[in-house]
């Protein structure tokens, strides 16, 4: 079995209508194709966006008992799919199966004149399934049958790929969670590490497909620490899920820029940050005083830099959120990097007026 990469993400949400201009006017993704009831996809509404290679499916139920319905009302909204591409849809199904994964939907297939989709989805973590997906002849087609294509038009690409998913995962349940897809899906551990930051600490295990195009970062709380802002998601989420969605940009600078202009509210930076930046990473190619405007951070590893951020969380729930990340070089996820996002949420946490303990409260209330 050979997993080629991430075919799509698709998320559950309350509106597809609504989440998909949100993602449309601010992040610069283009609808291009739309399923509901008229193309045989009962009791719910589907979106399709997609930007260079990414590609997002946005699915709400349009009665209570969709499976969608019944994820927004236990989660919010949130990536309930990730799909996975392979040669062989039906023989990875098999062998996911006979490994044990749990297997929820058998091989299908969508086909029209121009093209041949086979779909399966087995149990991923928590209650994100992964699809996976099998093409033939023309690949803008989707979905034949089920997602009817839209003139998308030309757009000003500034997102690139799919860089990661980041997961928390209930205590006690990364171990199991890297076990579970070493043995499954034949994943490596790349990288492991404890961080601990202002009393709060978890533990981070990276796992990744063999063709190192699909990329899981596993976060754990620690429990010894006072609880902080995994126990936050895994509260508010309540359980497992994608805390956030890196996507890859080739100009991050560039990126950032465009999505602030179109209202992407991203996570502030103390100025005070830059000051000896270079000291700590490096000499840096991109201008100090616009990564210090735009709250762009920088961290480096044994194969080069990154600069990242993360914006603000778009749902009520403050439980999802992207980050936008240019590699250059760097490949793995060092300490400054999970620091940073513990940082940028906490901030994020206080500008609101809320303790971690304050807000978890609220959100039963």
């Amino acid at each position: 079995m050979q997993i080629n990469g991430i075919d799509h993400v698709e998320l559950y949400v309350g509106d597809a209508r609504q989440a998909a201009f949100y993602f449309g006017t601010a992040v610069g993704f283009r609808l291009c194709g739309q399923g509901g009831p008229e193309t045989g996809l009962a009791d719910q509404r589907s979106l399709l966006l997609a930007q260079a290679d990414i590609r997002m499916l946005l699915t709400s139920g349009l009665t209570a008992g969709h499976p969608a319905s019944a994820y927004v009302q236990r989660h919010g909204d949130g990536i309930a799919v990730v799909a996975l591409e392979v040669d062989d849809a039906a023989g990875a199904y098999a062998e996911l199966v006979a490994r044990g994964a749990t297997g929820v939907t058998p091989p299908r297939t969508h086909a029209d004149a121009d093209a041949e989709v086979v779909v399966a989805e087995v149990g991923g973590f928590g209650d994100v399934l992964h699809r996976l997906v099998e093409r033939r002849g023309d690949r803008s087609r989707f979905l034949p049958g089920a997602i009817e294509p839209l003139p998308a038009g030309a757009g000003d690409d500034v997102l690139a790929e799919i860089d990661h998913l980041a997961v928390c995962v209930p205590p006690g349940q990364l171990d199991d969670t890297v076990k579970h897809y070493a043995e499954v899906f034949g994943f490596a551990e790349i990288f492991e590490e404890h961080i601990e930051v202002a009393g709060q600490a978890m533990n981070s295990k990276v796992v990744q497909s063999p063709s190192q195009r699909v990329t899981l970062v596993l976060l754990e709380p620690d429990t010894g620490a006072r609880p902080g802002q995994i126990e936050d998601f895994l509260r508010w989420h309540a359980g497992a899920g994608v805390q956030h969605l890196g996507l890859r940009t080739d100009d991050i600078v560039t990126a950032v820029g465009a999505l602030a202009g179109r209202g992407v509210r991203f996570a502030g930076t103390p100025a005070a940050y830059y000051d000896d930046l270079e000291a700590r990473v490096g000499k840096v190619d991109a201008p100090l005083d616009r990564l210090r405007d735009l709250s762009i951070l920088v961290d480096s590893d044994h194969g080069g830099q990154l600069l990242q951020i993360f914006t603000e969380s778009m749902h009520v729930r403050r439980t999802l959120f992207l980050e936008l990340i240019e590699r250059r070089g760097a490949r793995t996820f060092g300490s400054g990097n999970i620091r940073a996002l513990y940082e940028a949420k906490e901030r994020e946490l206080a500008a609101a007026g809320a303790t971690p303990a304050v807000a978890a409260g609220g959100v039963g209330a």
